[in-house]
């Protein structure tokens, strides 16, 4: 063999050995991947990004993990295309991914069946459909040996899960099955000894007692009735169960009641009844109890004060009564209270114990205590306390002073009492609050002009997620007599740039609306109907991009009404009872001016006959526009001022 040959040769070999190399580092797809994926596209409504079928490599596609355990080609065992605004059906092709481990299609729009192969993968662990809008029943035969998560949440299946599913998929450690439309049946899982966490739509049967390694139980939202079964002595790992929004009814089962390993228990909206006996030297680690919204009848038990641990308790929208246990001042880790609607009475005791509740942040106490004094015992400190509230109680009195001391208020609700007086100016000193609802009290005079200097409106200083900054100061009557805000709109409440909501709507406030009001870049819902506002809706107001709500109705507004931006999309009853406002529809109002020609030389002439009559015209136009309008006489008007 000659020179060159060799040299040919060892050329040839070289790259041959390049080529063996390069294909270990990135082995090509197997060609039934390769196929099954192609044929799984033909089903979507769009291309998915980071795939080009210019290149066979399908492992460098994203979402696609490839097995290279092969130096030739790999495997794909992964497909993860959650949230990928998917739109179509899942095709039957991927059938053809023989090694699938994982398969996340989750958060899309994807419709239709599922191919019943789909559920029949040897080595497929997890597989996440939910968020979508598949249909269908679930196929009879699921054979899922290897699988650990399934997820079928929020769709549109009508079948139940059969009983050779925990048979033939005995590893399955977490199953969602919540939100969809599963008809009468029951979902068998009593073979399912590995699961741990289940959230289920179906009939709740005792099968779930041999679940032993249960560690999360969530059956909330479903259409379950009857009691709840006396099984939970058996679940020993089961840190947390919710049946939430159901028809149960009944006592809490004594398994329940005394479940050791139980942290978080959430029972609120069905008509579970019955005293509450919550045995706290068993269940010494809960820490939540969500039973609000049952038949259950009082007392407000004080052995709860022993659950050392609680940080959330809600108890509202029950038969309780009574009054706040004195035992209860020993819940230093409480952190949220609901006790709101449940007859209780006693607001001074009340917040009189609760105050040694340190790490108290939210405080519900709304619809008790009627006619009762508003507290005004000055040593009262909630310093923790981010949420107040206490409505619909009818209580008597002014807005407290010791509510100064809660200096990381964030919500403030006294709305529906019978509160008087003025309010203080220190109302402006809340740093983080960005909800305040005083209406339907009975407070009068000016509104505080530091209210609009809340640091939080201004400069978004909370320090929780607010879902909606509010100030509502709504008037109300007492005894008939109503007690009004009156004076003016301050301008300086156009600084407050986070506020959503300013309802001020049935007061006796005076002046124009300011111009500057169109600084509240953030604003929602302004209401200032049935007040007596004078002037012209400012012009500036159409730059308020949010707003979905404006009331200017029954006040003494004239002019043109604006009619660009939101202003288009607002109904006439808006601007109802504003006797001299233009509508929208018509030419605007006319303002002509008649400047005088005075030719050079010549002396203007003041008054002359012409002047004269048309002065005694004006005049009893003027007269007749005022009474009118109600500005002489006011006109009895619509809304209950």
């Amino acid at each position: 063999m000659g020179v060159p040959t060799m040299s040919l040769v060892f050329i040839l070999l070289a790259v041959m050995l390049q080529q063996m190399i390069q294909a270990s580092q990135e082995p090509a797809c197997h060609m039934n991947d390769l196929t099954a994926l192609k044929g799984f596209t033909k089903c979507l409504e769009q291309d998915i990004g980071g795939w080009n079928w210019s290149s066979s490599n399908c492992c460098s596609f994203t979402g696609i993990t490839c097995d290279n355990s092969s130096v030739i080609y790999g495997r794909v065992v992964g497909l993860e295309l959650g949230n990928k605004r998917l739109t179509g059906t899942i095709c039957e092709s991927l059938v053809g991914l023989e090694q699938f481990r994982i398969l996340n299609l989750s958060l899309n729009s994807l419709h239709g069946k599922i191919p019943a192969n789909l559920f029949r993968f040897r080595n497929l662990e997890v597989l996440d459909l939910s968020n979508n809008y598949l249909v269908g029943p679930l196929p009879s035969a699921i054979h899922l040996p290897s699988i650990k998560y399934l997820d079928l949440s929020k769709n549109y299946f009508s079948s139940f899960i059969s009983m050779q599913f925990c048979t033939s998929s005995s590893h399955i450690q977490y199953l969602d099955l919540a939100r969809n439309f599963f008809g009468e049946g029951s979902i068998y899982l009593e073979n399912c000894t590995s699961l741990q966490y289940v959230f289920l739509n179906g009939n709740v049967t005792d099968g779930i007692g041999n679940l032993s390694n249960l560690v999360e139980l969530n059956i909330s939202l479903n259409d379950f009735s009857g009691s709840l079964p006396d099984v939970f002595g058996r679940l020993r790992k089961l840190e947390s169960f919710s049946a939430s929004s159901n028809r149960l009814t009944g006592l809490l089962p004594a398994s329940l009641v005394n479940s050791v390993p139980l942290l978080r228990i959430d029972l609120h909206n069905n008509s579970l009844d019955g005293p509450i006996r919550i045995n706290c030297s068993a269940m010494a680690q809960v820490t939540s109890l969500h039973l609000g919204s049952n038949n259950f009848q009082g007392p407000v038990p004080a052995s709860l004060s022993s659950c050392q641990s609680l940080t959330v308790l809600h108890l509202a929208r029950n038969k309780l009564g009574g009054v706040v246990p004195f035992e209860f001042r020993n819940l230093h880790a409480l952190e949220f209270l609901s006790l709101g609607n449940t007859s209780i009475n006693n607001i001074s005791t009340a917040l009189d114990i609760l105050q040694h509740c340190k790490n108290l942040t939210i405080l519900d106490l709304g619809l008790n205590f009627y006619q009762e004094e508003m507290p005004s015992n000055v040593n009262l400190q909630f310093t923790s306390l981010t949420a107040l509230i206490i409505p619909f109680c009818h209580l008597r009195g002014s807005l407290p002073i010791w509510l100064s001391s809660s200096k990381m208020l964030q919500l403030l609700d006294l709305s529906w009492n019978s509160l008087g007086g003025s309010l203080p100016s220190r109302i402006g000193k809340f740093e983080y609050l960005f909800y305040l609802d005083l209406s339907n009290n009975s407070f009068s005079g000016e509104i505080p002009e530091s209210l609009t200097g809340l640091e939080n409106l201004v400069h978004k200083t909370a320090l929780l997620k607010e879902s909606c900054e509010h100030i509502s100061l709504i008037k109300s009557k007492e005894q008939g007599r109503p007690r009004l805000f009156t004076g003016p709109i301050w301008p300086s409440f156009g600084n407050l740039k986070n506020l959503h909501v300013l309802n001020l709507e049935e007061n006796n406030l005076s002046g124009s609306i300011p111009d500057s009001i169109s600084g509240m870049t953030s604003l929602e819902v302004l209401d200032l109907s049935c007040n007596n506002l004078s002037g012209e809706i400012p012009y500036s107001l159409v730059h308020l991009s949010f707003l979905s709500v404006f009331n200017v109705s029954y006040n003494r507004l004239y002019g043109d009404t604006p009619s660009g931006g939101q202003f288009m999309t607002f109904p006439d009853s808006s601007f109802d009872g504003n006797q001299a406002l233009c509508p929208r529809l018509v030419a605007p109002c006319q303002r002509k001016q008649i400047h005088p020609v005075v030719s050079p030389g010549k002396k203007m002439k003041i008054m002359d006959w012409n002047f004269g009559i048309g002065a005694a015209i004006g005049f009893l136009l003027c007269v007749f526009f005022c009474f009118k309008s109600g500005w002489v006489i006011p006109k009895g008007r619509v809304c209950r001022c």
